[in-house]
C-alpha cells in the first residue's frame, strides 16, 4: 500500500502519492486536480463532497459547510437534522473523499498519509486533525506544516544549499516560514503567522462591498437573505479570481433579489485598483509576520535565496507586489502554489514509509532529514497568573524538557496544571490548551513540595505534559479538558457514523451501476427484438418482451422505494433477461 500526502486547505484540498521517484498529483473522481473542502447535507440526508457539494450551495446554503478549517480546535458545531456535527467529523468527510479518489488512482486500498496544517496551528489544531484524519479510517504518519510541505516539494529539484521564505497564503490561513535547504535535509529557523487571515477575507470584503452597492442602487437589503448573500459571495470570489488577469471584471447577478418594483438585479463594474483598494489591509497585515520570522531567523530578507508563494491567494497581484516590496526579491514561479503543499507532504509520507518498509522510494537516495519547529511558545501558568515560559517558539522539534515548579499554598495535596500556548506575559492572554490535576501530595509547608512538569512534543508538533511528585512518586500525565477536544469515545463513535455512511454509499454506486447496466440491457433486448422482426421466434419474442417488462418494472421504481424483497427479485428479472439474451 502506498502513503499518500493531503493537503486539507480552507478552500480547496489536494492529494499527491510518490510514482516513479517524484510525487504525483492525484485528480479526483470528477477529473479535477484540487477538491473543494465543502461537504453538503440534502434534504433526503446523503453526504455530499467537493464539486458537487460546491454547485448547490447557493441553493441549499443552510445545509452545506465550507472553510470549516478554520474552526478545527474549537467547540463549534454544525446542526443538521437535530444532530451537531464537530469540524472533525466534517473534516473526515473531506479526507474520506480524498482517500477514496486515492483508492481508484491507486486500484489499491490506502491507510497511511501525511496530513499538512497551517506552520501556525496550536496543539488544540493539530490534534482536531490528526483526529480527522483518524475518523476517515487514515493512520496518519505526521502531521507537517504546509510552508514545511511546500519547500520539500521545492527542495526536490534545487539541491543547492539556500535559504528560503515559504509565504503561504491560502483560502483561510498565513503563513511565513524561513527554511534552510541542504544536502537531503530542510530545517525550518522561524515560522510566523495568522490563522485568521486568507482568501476567505479578500471574498468577504468584495462581497460587503456588492451588497452595500446593491442597496444604494435597489433600496433593498439582502444581508439577511442567505441564498442572495451565498450567490453574492461566489461571484465575489469568481470575481477576485478574474481581476488575477484582468483589470477589470464585471458582476452581473439577475433577480437577486425583490424590490419594491419588482425582480432586482445587480450589474457592478469592478476594477482591480478598487479591489486593491479595498482590501489593502488584508495584504498589509501580512508584513509583521514576515519580518517576526525574519528577526527570529537571525537573517536579513536580503540573505535569501528564493521566496517561495504557495496558496491560491498568493495569485492576487497586489499580494506579490507587496511580496516584492517587503523581500527585494521577485518570487520564484517554479511550484504550482495549489500543489506543491500535498506534493511535499507526498514526498514526507514515501520518506517515513520507505524508512519503515526499507524500500528507498526517493530519487536522490538516502533518507531525508526534516527539521520542523514549534510555531508557538508553551508555558503555564503560576502564581499571579504569570505564563511561565517553558518552550520557546521556533525550537526545533521533537523536544524534550523538564522543570521543577512547587506549591504556592501550605498543605496542599494537589495541584492543578493549566498549560497554554502564545507569545503574551499573563496566562489570561494564551490560549490554554488543557488543564490536569497531580492529586495525592504530601502535606508539607507551600514551597516545599518538588513537582517535576516534563513536555514533550513529537514530530508532529503534538504536546504531551507530565506532574511528578518527586516526594511521593506520584504521576500524571496531561487529559485534555478543554471542550474543543473530541474524547476516545467521541472519535470511535465518528468512525462508526462515518464507516456506517461510506457502506450506505458503496450501495448506493452499486445500485446506480446495476440499474444503468438493466438499462442497457433493455436497451439491446428491444434493438434485437426490432432488427429480427418477424424471423425471431414467437415463443422466444414473447419470453424476451416479458423478461424486458419484469426489468422495467423495477426500474421504475425509485431506489429508496423498494420494498424488502424488492431487490431479489429485480436481480432474478435481471438474471433472465441476461440468460435469454446469451451474455
Amino acid at each position: 500500500m502506498s502513503a499518500i500526502g493531503i493537503d486539507l486547505g480552507t478552500t480547496n484540498s489536494c492529494v499527491a502519492v510518490v510514482e516513479g521517484g517524484s510525487p504525483e498529483v492525484i485528480a479526483n473522481a470528477e477529473g479535477e486536480r484540487t477538491t473543494p473542502s465543502v461537504a453538503a447535507f440534502t434534504k433526503d440526508g446523503e453526504r455530499i463532497v467537493g464539486t458537487t457539494a460546491l454547485r448547490q450551495m447557493a441553493m441549499n446554503p443552510g445545509r452545506t459547510i465550507s472553510s470549516v478549517k478554520r474552526h478545527m480546535g474549537t467547540n463549534w458545531r454544525a446542526g443538521i437534522d437535530g444532530r451537531e456535527f464537530s469540524p472533525q467529523e466534517i473534516s473526515a468527510m473531506i479526507l474520506r473523499k480524498l482517500r477514496t479518489d486515492a483508492e481508484s488512482f491507486l486500484g489499491s486500498e490506502v491507510r497511511d498519509a501525511v496530513i499538512t496544517v497551517p506552520a501556525y496551528f496550536n496543539d488544540m489544531q493539530r490534534n482536531a486533525t490528526k483526529d480527522a484524519g483518524t475518523i476517515a479510517g487514515l493512520n496518519v504518519l505526521r502531521i507537517i506544516n504546509e510552508p514545511t510541505a511546500a519547500a520539500l516539494a521545492y527542495g526536490l529539484d534545487h539541491g543547492d544549499a539556500q535559504m528560503v521564505m515559504v509565504y503561504d497564503l491560502g483560502g483561510g490561513t498565513f503563513d511565513v516560514s524561513i527554511i534552510e535547504i541542504g544536502d537531503n535535509v530542510i530545517e525550518v529557523l522561524a515560522t510566523a503567522g495568522n490563522n485568521k487571515l486568507g482568501g476567505d477575507d479578500f471574498d468577504a470584503r468584495l462581497a460587503k462591498h456588492l451588497r452595500e452597492r446593491f442597496r444604494e442602487q435597489t433600496g433593498v437589503d439582502i444581508s439577511e437573505d442567505a441564498m442572495a448573500c451565498q450567490r453574492v459571495l461566489e461571484a465575489a470570489e469568481q470575481a477576485k479570481k478574474e481581476l488575477s488577469s484582468m483589470e477589470s471584471t464585471i458582476v452581473n447577478l439577475p433577480f437577486l433579489a425583490n424590490g419594491p418594483e419588482g425582480p432586482a438585479h445587480l450589474e457592478e463594474t469592478i476594477t482591480r485598483m478598487q479591489f486593491d483598494m479595498l482590501t489593502r489591509d488584508l495584504v498589509e497585515a501580512t508584513s509583521e509576520p514576515v519580518q517576526q520570522a525574519l528577526n527570529d531567523a537571525g537573517i536579513a530578507a536580503s540573505e535569501l535565496g528564493e521566496v517561495l508563494l504557495v496558496g491560491g491567494s498568493t495569485r492576487i497581484p497586489a499580494v506579490q507586489e507587496h511580496v516584492k516590496k517587503l523581500t527585494g526579491k521577485v518570487p520564484a514561479s517554479s511550484i504550482n502554489p495549489d500543489e506543491c503543499v500535498a506534493q511535499g507532504a507526498a514526498i514526507q509520507a514515501a520518506t517515513l514509509e520507505g524508512a519503515r518498509t526499507g524500500n528507498a522510494l526517493m530519487p536522490r537516495g538516502g533518507e531525508l532529514l526534516l527539521l520542523d519547529v514549534v510555531p508557538m511558545s508553551f508555558s503555564i501558568e503560576t502564581v499571579g497568573g504569570v505564563a511561565t515560559r517553558v518552550i520557546e517558539r521556533n525550537t526545533t522539534l521533537p523536544v524534550h524538557y523538564e522543570q521543577v515548579f512547587t506549591t504556592a499554598a501550605p498543605f496542599q495535596t494537589k495541584v492543578e496544571v493549566n498549560v497554554m500556548q502564545g507569545e503574551r506575559p499573563m496566562a489570561a492572554d494564551n490560549k490554554s490548551i488543557g488543564k490536569f490535576q497531580l492529586k495525592g501530595i504530601k502535606r508539607a509547608p507551600a514551597g516545599v513540595p518538588q513537582i517535576n512538569v516534563s513536555f514533550d512534543i513529537d514530530a508532529n508538533g503534538i504536546l504531551t505534559v507530565t506532574a511528578t511528585d518527586l516526594g511521593t512518586g506520584n504521576e500524571q500525565s496531561i487529559t485534555i479538558t478543554d471542550s474543543e477536544r473530541m474524547s476516545d469515545e467521541e472519535i470511535q463513535a465518528a468512525i462508526v457514523d462515518a464507516e456506517r455512511y461510506a457502506e450506505e454509499d458503496r450501495a448506493k454506486r452499486a445500485s446506480f451501476e446495476k440499474r444503468n447496466e438493466a438499462q442497457a440491457l433493455c436497451g439491446r433486448a428491444e434493438e434485437r427484438m426490432k432488427e429480427e422482426g418477424r424471423e425471431m421466434d414467437k415463443d422466444e419474442k414473447r419470453a424476451l418482451k416479458h423478461a424486458v417488462a419484469q426489468v422495467q418494472r423495477y426500474l421504475a421504481k425509485r431506489p429508496e422505494k423498494m420494498k424488502d424483497g424488492d431487490e431479489a427479485a429485480f436481480d432474478a428479472a435481471i438474471a433472465e433477461l441476461t440468460s435469454l439474451m446469451g451474455e
